[in-house]
């Protein structure tokens, strides 16, 4: 039996910020897995990275402003705002599927998440189709810099 992957609404794409829809990531318990005493990324959380990996990648692809979002995201500090959309708001911790999440897209984007500098995280129900809404932002320079 072949599980089709759920169709997700087309990327935003401006020249200084990404909007994107992308699946739940794997919970916590399934992100890691220990081998020899090390903790490790389990193949289900290098999947998910994989997956949205391919579709951020997809997303530039049919952008005009690829070339000037990818300059403007290199070269300043980093806004990340993740709405979770899931089934219920007791099954799942917020903060849950935050680093793998963050970690894919700034892979995805050749971007280094230490310069991640705002972080939202939000928890919405959607019952009839969970997934999450990811957008990285361009920043100015903080003032102490």
């Amino acid at each position: 039996m072949t599980v089709l992957a759920p169709v997700l609404p087309p990327a935003t794409i401006h020249a200084h910020r990404l909007t994107i829809t992308l699946p739940i990531p794997p919970s916590i318990n399934h992100q890691y897995a220990t081998v020899n005493g090390r903790r490790i990324l389990s193949e289900v959380g290098r999947r998910y990275k994989l997956e949205i990996g391919q579709h951020i990648l997809l997303a530039l692809s049919r952008s005009p402003h690829k070339h000037a979002l990818l300059v403007n995201l290199r070269a300043e500090y980093l806004g990340l705002s993740i709405r979770c959309h899931f089934a219920s708001l007791l099954r799942r911790d917020i903060d849950g599927g935050l680093k793998i999440t963050q970690d894919a897209i700034c892979e995805a984007l050749g971007l280094n998440d230490n310069r991640v500098l705002e972080l939202h995280v939000y928890k919405e129900v959607a019952t009839a189709s969970p997934s999450i809404e990811l957008t990285i932002s361009a920043l100015a320079a903080p003032l102490s810099e």
